[in-house]
């Protein structure tokens, strides 16, 4: 199924979770996630379903001042 993470088209299997989004961008914590605009708990990322053409946002924070 086709995704867009992190504003790059991307497939992934029908039945796929956030977690795998995380895995194919290798995302490396500290990062925030959040699907069509709508924050996902850490604790839901193996729980979370994805659709197609889910708009998937993995953000890491920025520090400084």
């Amino acid at each position: 199924m086709r995704v867009v993470v992190n504003q790059i088209v991307c497939q992934l299997s029908v039945g796929s979770k956030v977690s795998d989004a995380i895995a194919l961008v290798n995302a490396q914590p500290p990062y925030a996630v959040a699907v069509n605009m709508n924050f996902v708990p850490k604790t839901k990322y193996a729980e979370h379903p994805l659709q197609e053409n889910d708009q998937i946002e993995i953000i890491a924070p920025v520090t400084g001042g």
